[in-house]
């Protein structure tokens, strides 16, 4: 059961970034009417992640509730690992 909130926590946090660039994209400009149906989309989608798990959860399917969950954590944390790889390797990109 830990593992579901440590997975929704981290899904959660994939989320708050997205909203926080759709907000900071609000405010620039750089989110128009050109693009506002794909973010509203994308911000679509992360909600249905951490409320279908949550729902899923709450019905006692965790095993269906970790796979809606693994559906954002993996490349997140893919992500993740990049980043981390470009902090510390400190590549030269010339």
């Amino acid at each position: 059961m830990n593992f579901f909130w440590i997975l929704w926590i981290f899904d959660a946090l994939i989320a708050l970034v997205a909203v926080y660039f759709f907000i900071v994209g609000l405010s620039d400009g750089s989110v128009s009417s050109f693009n506002i149906k794909l973010w509203l989309g994308l911000l679509a989608v992360l909600a249905i992640i951490l409320g279908g798990s949550y729902w899923l959860y709450t019905h006692e399917k965790l095993v269906f509730a970790k796979r809606l969950l693994y559906l954002l954590a993996i490349p997140g944390f893919l992500y993740l690992l990049f980043l981390l790889f470009i902090l510390i390797a400190r590549p030269r990109w010339n």
